[in-house]
């Protein structure tokens, strides 16, 4: 398969600016990854020089994430994950932590950032079992990521909606919301929803940090209160302990004492 980002000329290629910096960069700077450009690390540095916890967040979140795909695939039995904007590929992507427990995992991946697609088609490989996919599409057209994933899913059986850290892309909240909703009407019963996101109420530097982010010109990312959070889960059954920092969610047995920070989550269930 061609790449689309790193073929000259090509639209995709086009679409990368390397100018501005990108949030889907940047959290892979903090994770430790190498798929960024000097413009993300100078903005990563610059956030976390005001708010050195930011690089704890970023990994305490892709920590929840694996914790809650080993409860789905161990404990609850899922099979099917649409994870909408999944970023650039790290350690423990959702196919890996599912398709470790069981193979047969399906998995569909959604993000519209050229240099994720490229690094998507090139790294996300699946089992012979299962399957893996990637959709380029906007977390704001639901019925297009439905309809795109549904050629690799059985939206007639229970799947794991995975929206991580991308709720606060959305500017307003009531379509943040929407999108939510719009999505979780499609699933059938027995179907979960995860989401995390950046708190707003518990930090006050990490809020200054992320206001300044938000006036230098990159895409803007909204911190939310814990209710706000918790307001996506309306109408579902939340699994223990509920919403909460997403250190304290169901941490690992014999891990130290986790500290809560200024990112929530939760998981629920759709009855």
């Amino acid at each position: 398969m061609s790449d689309p980002v790193t073929t000259p000329g090509s639209a995709a290629h086009q679409r990368i600016d390397t100018s501005v910096p990108h949030s889907a960069r940047i959290w892979n700077y903090w994770l430790g990854g190498k798929d960024n450009y000097p413009v993300d690390e100078a903005a990563g540095d610059a956030y976390t020089a005001v708010f050195p916890g930011i690089v704890t967040i970023a990994r305490s979140s892709r920590a929840f994430l694996r914790r809650n795909i080993t409860y789905l695939v161990a404990e609850a039995g899922v099979r099917q994950f649409l994870d909408v904007g999944t970023g650039l590929p790290t350690a423990d992507n959702t196919h890996e932590v599912a398709q470790r427990i069981a193979p047969e995992t399906r998995i569909v991946y959604v993000d519209n950032d050229p240099m994720v697609l490229s690094h998507a088609r090139a790294l996300l490989y699946s089992t012979p079992e299962g399957a893996t996919a990637y959709i380029d599409a906007d977390v704001l057209d639901p019925e297009r990521v439905l309809e795109d994933a549904a050629k690799t899913l059985d939206l007639a059986q229970p799947v794991a909606l995975i929206l991580s850290n991308i709720l606060g892309h959305v500017a307003d909240y009531d379509q943040a919301r929407s999108v939510v909703t719009r999505l979780m009407d499609a699933l059938p019963s027995g179907s979960y929803l995860s989401v995390n996101d950046g708190s707003r109420g518990t930090d006050p530097e990490f809020e200054q940090a992320q206001d300044a982010y938000n006036e230098s010109g990159a895409a803007p990312y909204v911190l939310r209160t814990v209710e706000q959070i918790t307001a996506y889960f309306d109408g579902l059954e939340l699994v223990d302990p509920g919403v909460v920092p997403v250190t304290l969610w169901r941490p690992d047995a014999g891990s130290p004492a986790p500290e809560p920070i200024g990112e929530h989550g939760g998981l629920a269930r759709k009855a």
